[in-house]
């Protein structure tokens, strides 16, 4: 039973570094660990206790997580449409491309458009509006002449630059009140969903058989 507890506590001690490494919001000692456990507890032990509309009437925590996902990806949208607004941009997707391609350097088209997690055509039309912006520039791959490889050009990171604060508004907007622990645990949550789907989305599966191919996933 001791020995038990002792790989109980190790793995605590585990978790606690490995959240500390990014947050570093306690002191990497037992008073920070001590602190770190007290503020864990009091967070988990009201999560039994969640409420939620139509919960009495048998609306699943699957039903209100759902609902919620999209409701923020309508309040982000919002706030992403004021940030850009009155510039050249057309949409909120062409600063996500260019940031990506600012962050990750040049990339093929498929890659970029993979990593946007859009399908095929949407994300063709937003690499055309780019290109005929003189956002993005574009050369044959070395390695294989079939693929096309992007990259910003400087005249994309000035239109981008122009438009970076209040683009840095509506992602600190975005995030609302949450504190540091709490955007910490929203983190890797959001991170291991995304693991879950991203090998899903990337199978590229048909539609007809999207969903229960996912779901077998699950078991």
């Amino acid at each position: 039973m001791k020995y038990s507890l002792i790989k109980d506590v190790i793995d605590l001690t585990d978790d606690f570094e490995s959240f500390n490494n990014l947050s570093k919001s306690y002191t990497n000692d037992i008073v920070g660990f001590k602190e770190w456990i007290g503020t864990a507890f009091d967070h988990n032990s009201s999560l039994s206790e969640l409420n939620w509309e139509g919960k009495e009437n048998g609306r699943t925590a699957e039903s209100v997580i759902n609902t919620l996902i999209v409701q923020m990806n309508r309040y982000a949208k919002s706030y992403s449409k004021s940030a850009i607004h009155g510039s050249e941009f057309s949409g909120q997707e062409d600063f996500i491309y260019l940031i990506t391609l600012k962050s990750f350097g040049e990339m093929t088209k498929t890659a970029l458009i993979k990593k946007n997690v859009h399908d095929k055509p949407s994300g063709i039309k937003i690499i055309d509006r780019l290109l005929e912006k003189d956002w993005v520039a574009q050369h044959v791959s070395e390695s294989d002449k079939r693929s096309k490889i992007l990259s910003i050009t400087e005249k994309g990171l000035q239109k981008l630059e122009e438009q970076m604060g209040k683009i840095r508004q509506a992602s600190t907007i975005v995030t609302g009140n949450l504190n540091h622990f709490e955007k910490m645990q929203l983190i890797k949550l959001l991170q291991k969903l995304d693991d879950f789907h991203k090998p899903i989305y990337h199978e590229s599966m048909d539609s007809a058989n999207l969903l229960d191919l996912a779901f077998a996933k699950l078991t």
